[in-house]
C-alpha cells in the first residue's frame, strides 16, 4: 500500500516538475524574445546613425525630402514615386481638412485615443467610438506603411552612393524594372501579398485585440452610446470578477482542451490503423476501399453533419429502431438536448471520427507507400522480423512525417466551430441561464458573445485567450518533437 501512495507520488511530482519546467522555458523563451527584440532595435538604430555619417550629401537629404538622392542621381520615376508618398502622406495627416477644419489624420489619432467626446442628444448625433476605433487603426497601419516606404527610400539611396563609390552605374528606371522581373522577382511577387495580409489580417487582428480593451458590449452599442478604454479590467474579470464569462470560463476551457486531445488522436491513431489495414498485402481491392473512405471528404462537411444531426434526432431512424427492437421506450436525445452532458460530449467525438478519420487514413497511405525499401532490407538482413522491423522503422516514419500534421490538427480541433455548432449548437443547457452549454469550446462561445450577446470586449478577450492557447501549445510541442529537432534524419 506504501509502494503504491510512494508511486502516486512520484508520479504527481513528476507531472508538476514537467509542467513547471516546461513554465520556466516557456518564460525564459518570452525574455530571450524580448531581449533579442531590444537589442535588434538598439543596433538597427545604431545602424541607421552610422549610415547616416557615411552617406553622401544627397542621401541625407533624402533623410528630409523623400526621392531626393532617386532625383539627383537622375532616377526621376523613382524619385517622383518617394516624393509624391511623402506628399501624400502629409496631405493626409497635417493638411487636409475635415469639417471642423482638422486634418483627417490628426483628428483620426485623436479619435483614436478618445474614442469620441460628445454622447449626443435629440438634435446632435453620438461620437460612433467603433468608427473612430478603426480609422484610428486605418490610420497607424498607414503611418507604419510611410515608415516602410520612407526606409526604403533611405536604403535605395545609400545603395547608389555604394554603387558610385565602386565605380558602378546607377539603375536606370527600366534597369530597376528588369531588375524586379529577375533576379529581384521575389520582391514583385510578395510585396503585393505583404499588403495584403497588412490590410486584410494584420489591421483587423490589431482591431479585434484592441476591443477587449474597452468597454463595447450591450450597454454601449456603437454609433449610440460612447465606450472607453478600460485597460485589463476585462481580463481581471475573467479570473476574479461576477458574471457568466468568469464563471464559464475554465469549464469551457477544459472541454476546449479535452475535446482537442480526443478528436486529434483518436482520429489520428484511428486513420493510421485504417490505412495499415487497408496496404497490407492480403487486402483485395484496396483503391475500392480507399475511394469508400474518401467521399466522405468529397462530401461536404456541413452537409455530412446536418445529416448525421437528423440521423439521430429524437424522431430520427436511430430512434426509431431502438424502440421498435425494444432497447428503449421512448426517444433518446444524444446531441443538444441530453439529460446528460457526458452523452453529447461522446456522440460529437464519434461523429468527428467518420470525419476526421479519412484525412489521415490518406496521409498514411501516401507515407506507407513511400517509406525507402533499403530501411526493410537493410533490417532484415541484420535479422528483424517484420514486427522488429515495423515498429522500429514504419510507426517512427509516420510518426516523424506526420507530427506537423498531428499539431495542425490539434489546432484546428481547439478551434473547430462546424462539429460542434452544427451538432449540438453547444448544448446540453448548463443551469443558471448560461449561454455557454456543456459542449461549447471557446470558439462557439466567442460566436454566441458576440453575434446573439453582443459583449464584444468579452468575445475579444476569448479570442485573445485562445491564439494564446494555440500558440503556444504549437510552438511549444513543434519545437520539441523531432520532426523538429532531427530534420534532416529521414533524408
Amino acid at each position: 500500500m506504501n509502494d503504491r501512495n510512494a508511486s502516486k507520488q512520484n508520479v504527481i511530482q513528476t507531472i508538476f516538475s514537467s509542467i513547471l519546467k516546461s513554465l520556466k522555458s516557456f518564460g525564459y523563451g518570452i525574455y530571450r524574445g524580448l531581449l533579442r527584440f531590444v537589442l535588434g532595435v538598439k543596433k538597427r538604430f545604431v545602424r541607421f546613425g552610422k549610415r547616416f555619417m557615411d552617406a553622401s550629401v544627397s542621401t541625407k537629404v533624402s533623410h528630409f525630402i523623400m526621392g531626393f538622392g532617386q532625383l539627383a542621381r537622375k532616377q526621376i520615376v523613382k524619385g517622383m514615386i518617394y516624393l509624391f508618398i511623402q506628399l501624400g502622406f502629409f496631405f493626409i495627416m497635417f493638411t487636409s481638412p475635415t469639417v471642423n477644419g482638422t486634418p483627417i489624420g490628426f483628428k483620426a489619432i485623436t479619435n483614436f485615443i478618445t474614442l469620441g467626446t460628445e454622447p449626443g442628444d435629440v438634435f446632435t448625433p453620438t461620437d460612433n467610438s467603433m468608427l473612430m476605433m478603426l480609422f484610428g487603426v486605418i490610420t497607424l497601419g498607414l503611418i507604419g506603411m510611410f515608415i516602410a516606404g520612407y526606409l526604403s527610400n533611405i536604403s535605395s539611396s545609400y545603395h547608389n552612393d555604394m554603387l558610385i563609390r565602386d565605380g558602378k552605374k546607377v539603375l536606370t528606371f527600366k534597369e530597376d524594372l528588369a531588375d524586379l522581373l529577375d533576379s529581384r522577382f521575389h520582391v514583385t511577387m510578395l510585396t503585393p501579398a505583404i499588403l495584403g495580409i497588412v490590410v486584410f489580417t494584420i489591421l483587423p487582428t490589431v482591431f479585434m485585440i484592441l476591443i477587449a480593451f474597452t468597454n463595447f458590449d450591450a450597454q454601449h452599442p456603437a454609433g449610440q452610446v460612447l465606450f472607453d478604454w478600460v485597460g485589463f479590467e476585462n481580463f481581471k474579470s475573467v479570473f476574479t470578477g461576477q458574471g457568466e464569462v468568469a464563471v464559464r470560463f475554465f469549464p469551457v476551457l477544459s472541454w476546449t482542451l479535452v475535446w482537442a486531445f480526443f478528436a486529434t488522436f483518436s482520429n489520428y491513431i484511428a486513420g493510421i490503423l485504417l490505412a495499415l489495414l487497408i496496404n497490407k498485402k492480403t487486402i483485395k481491392l484496396k483503391k475500392l476501399w480507399r475511394t469508400v473512405f474518401i467521399l466522405t471528404i468529397a462530401i461536404p462537411q456541413f452537409l455530412s453533419l446536418l445529416a448525421v444531426r437528423s440521423i439521430l434526432s429524437e424522431y430520427g431512424p436511430v430512434n426509431n429502431m431502438l424502440m421498435m427492437i425494444g432497447l428503449t421506450d421512448r426517444p433518446v436525445s444524444f446531441l443538444g438536448t441530453a439529460t446528460n452532458p457526458i452523452t453529447a460530449r461522446a456522440s460529437v467525438l464519434l461523429i468527428n471520427l467518420w470525419v476526421g478519420i479519412p484525412y489521415t487514413m490518406l496521409m498514411t497511405s501516401g507515407i506507407l507507400m513511400n517509406i525507402p525499401s533499403d530501411l526493410y532490407e537493410a533490417a532484415q538482413i541484420d535479422g528483424a522480423t517484420k514486427r522488429q522491423a515495423f515498429i522500429s522503422i514504419t510507426i517512427p516514419y509516420i510518426v516523424f512525417v506526420t507530427t506537423p500534421y498531428l499539431i495542425t490538427s490539434f489546432v484546428g480541433n481547439i478551434t473547430s466551430f462546424n462539429i460542434i455548432f452544427l451538432l449540438t449548437g453547444g448544448g446540453p443547457a448548463v443551469g443558471g441561464g448560461y449561454k455557454a452549454g456543456s459542449t461549447d469550446l471557446l470558439v462557439t462561445w466567442l460566436y454566441k458573445l458576440t453575434i446573439d450577446e453582443n459583449e464584444y470586449n468579452m468575445g475579444s478577450v476569448i479570442g485573445i485567450f485562445t491564439f494564446l492557447i494555440t500558440a503556444t501549445g504549437t510552438l511549444l510541442s513543434y519545437r520539441k518533437s523531432k520532426a523538429y529537432k532531427e530534420e534532416e534524419a529521414f533524408q
